[in-house]
């Protein structure tokens, strides 16, 4: 699974822990809101991508659908 930005902080922590640290350095909340909510569009991007790399996920370790 890649992590995108309709997916909730709350959602993320709960499946990969160590995401934490990544929120904690963009200031993100723990909470029930989409990244895309959360975050500026700026940053979103920038934080996306270090939140697969911690999680070890890309498009190319993931199939369409699942």
């Amino acid at each position: 699974m890649v992590i995108q930005s309709n997916m909730t902080s709350k959602a993320i922590r709960e499946i990969w822990e160590e995401t934490s640290e990544v929120f904690q350095k963009y200031n993100v909340p723990i909470i029930e809101k989409a990244l895309q909510e959360l975050v500026n569009d700026n940053i979103l991007h920038l934080l996306i991508t270090e939140l697969n790399k911690v999680v070890g996920s890309s498009n190319a370790t993931c199939i369409e659908g699942g």
